[in-house]
């Protein structure tokens, strides 16, 4: 959706630290501004935690299971951080719990559930939970009975594909998701060195006369390197590993949605057999058949359609990505090539002096 069509914004900032007697959590802001009809009122602020999203997830899933639903950060949206309430880790989470919203503003089917519409604007969230503890659809019950088991005969081949595409999607990132920790490690291990290793050439000037100025230039030189490292650590740690998690966690909800689709037509194909095997010799088509039929092809049509607008994001998404490493990575090296070669004009004084 462009800005100008659009009708629905939300954004998610300002996370509170709560410290209660059982209990300790944060809150994020939740600011809603609508013209919709559904709304009462044109802008809403409510305070959300993390098990709120949790629970409008789940009320999606129940909701709308034809439907992707977007993925939510997982508890360790930063790997190795052992404090989940230090500013990167709740300030990453903000950020993926915006786009999470986000994602589901921009759909036209989601951003338009009552269970969505709650979310942002009940002040008091618990009430709502509580009454709809134990009230699940007429359409995700089904699909949660169908009998286990029975192979389709005919799986169409373009959610096989779909699937096969899911597999090789979640394997490629998975190794990249690895390596690319592996590299961050590895990144943080030399950071560490070279911030032992600049201040040496310091101390060591201070013995030295005509090299004390040369020693001092290495040293800042090693002291910019250092910066400028952790400047790009930080923006893999912060920017390119949330998204590689968000799409490995996307694959594994659409692949939810696949099987839930596979579970609906192994329910039409088992009715449509039991029809078939009536003596009649032109058996109508029970009401409960054709039913199936409707929820099957109401699931091929809603999951094509997500799985399209899934492919543009992620096209837009990792284009964005990789420009943004690429442009980290172009700073990072002139930001060193600078750095050494401020020193040479040092060091060629000196040689000309002597």
């Amino acid at each position: 959706m462009d800005g100008e069509t659009r009708d629905l914004f939300v954004t998610v900032d300002d996370p509170k630290k709560h410290v209660c007697t059982m209990e300790t959590y944060i809150t994020y802001r939740i600011t809603t501004k609508s013209t919709r009809v559904e709304f009462d009122l044109p802008e809403y602020s409510v305070r959300r935690r993390y098990q709120d999203f949790d629970w409008l997830r789940n009320k999606l899933e129940e909701s709308q299971p034809t439907h992707l639903i977007p993925p939510l950060p997982e508890k360790f949206v930063v790997k190795g951080v052992v404090d989940r309430f230090s500013e990167e880790f709740v300030e990453t989470r903000r950020k993926a719990l915006d786009k999470f919203l986000k994602r589901i503003t921009d759909h036209p089917v989601l951003s338009f559930n009552e269970h969505f519409n709650v979310f942002l604007t009940a002040k008091d969230l618990n009430a709502h939970k509580k009454q709809g503890m134990a009230l699940l659809t007429r359409v995700g019950e089904s699909v949660k009975h169908v009998a286990g088991g029975y192979k389709l005969r005919n799986r169409p081949l373009e959610f096989a594909a779909i699937g096969e595409y899911l597999d090789t999607f979640a394997l490629k990132l998975g190794t990249i998701d690895r390596i690319a920790q592996r590299i961050i490690k590895e990144e943080i291990e030399y950071l560490v060195e070279l911030r032992e290793y600049g201040p040496v050439y310091s101390t060591w000037s201070a013995l030295e006369g005509e090299l004390a100025e040369p020693l001092e230039g290495v040293s800042a030189c090693i002291g910019n390197c250092s910066t400028a490292l952790e400047e790009l650590t930080d923006d893999m740690t912060e920017d390119f590993l949330p998204v590689l998690r968000e799409y490995i966690l996307y694959s594994d909800s659409m692949k939810s949605v696949l099987k839930k689709r596979d579970q609906v037509q192994a329910e039409y194909e088992t009715k449509l057999e039991a029809v078939a095997l009536k003596k009649e010799e032109r058996p109508k088509v029970p009401a409960d058949v054709e039913k199936c039929q409707d929820r099957m092809e109401c699931f091929n049509a809603d999951l094509k359609a997500d799985m399209e607008r899934w492919q543009n994001n992620k096209r837009q998404d990792f284009r964005q990505l990789l420009m943004g490493m690429a442009d980290k990575n172009i700073q990072y090296y002139e930001k060193c090539l600078m750095a050494w070669e401020s020193i040479i004009p040092l060091l060629q004084e000196k040689q000309e002096a002597k």
